[in-house]
């Protein structure tokens, strides 16, 4: 772990130049490009250099690289048949861990944000669901993450109003910034026992090309959030011995 920022550092400069590839070369073969930054948003894999780095440190805790799923990380859920992890790690027929990696940049950050936060909420109840009911033989508790990284700029650190017609929303929530939101959120997912561990991170494009970041909250760290990962593969794989 000693070189960790430096490893975030180039996956951070991998996920801006990913993403502004994607939005150069949208629509080059049809001449018909997608509005805005939907070209970037459509091509997906920016966050790639994330789940990469994650699968390094797994395996250097000890883990063997047929136990670390990126393209088939599907498992069992309980209110629907399956959902599709980013990273899922099984050893031994147990499910040990399970991530998923989100990122989102401008400009629509309102109706993104409601849809990011319906969906980590409800991928936590369902997995945890489908462990109670014994879906993954009957293995100790796995350990679940979120990852989410942002992009750091006037639309998603202005203050934003929030809509009251019938009854007061929280306090903290009011004239609060997207990103303070996010970092609202992932510090209650952790707090409310939904997820063993999150980690927001922040960029621009600018910064982010020559792989600068900033974590608004030292408890959302990356370096906290693979600590916390680690030691559970390291636990296990000591075990195994």
């Amino acid at each position: 772990m000693i070189d960790i920022e430096q490893r975030v550092s180039e996956a951070i400069r991998y996920f801006w130049e990913t993403r502004t590839k994607q939005k150069d070369k949208q629509g080059s073969t049809t001449g018909v490009r997608d509005y805005g930054n939907r070209g970037a948003v459509t091509g997906g894999a920016q966050i790639n250099g994330f789940i990469a780095l994650m699968k390094d440190l797994l395996l250097e805790s000890g883990l063997n690289n047929a136990a670390i799923h990126k393209e088939q990380a599907v498992l069992p859920g309980y209110f629907r048949p399956t959902k599709q992890w980013d990273l899922v790690v099984v050893v031994d027929g147990h499910l040990l861990a399970s991530i998923e990696f989100k990122s989102q940049a401008g400009p629509s950050y309102g109706n993104n944000f409601n849809n990011r936060i319906e969906e980590a909420l409800g991928s936590a109840t369902d997995i945890w669901k489908a462990y109670e009911k014994g879906a993954f033989n009957l293995s100790l508790a796995p350990w679940l993450g979120y990852f989410m990284l942002l992009e750091e700029e006037p639309g998603s650190t202005s203050p934003v109003a929030v809509s009251e017609p019938h009854f007061k929303a929280f306090e903290e929530f009011r004239h609060a910034s997207y990103a303070r939101r996010y970092q609202l959120f992932c510090e209650r997912l952790v707090r409310e026992r939904l997820y063993d561990a999150t980690c927001f991170m922040m960029a621009n494009r600018e910064g982010g090309l020559r792989g600068e970041y900033s974590e608004p909250a030292p408890e959302l760290g990356f370096r906290n959030f693979a600590t916390s990962l680690m030691g559970k593969a390291i636990a296990y794989a000591k075990k195994r011995k």
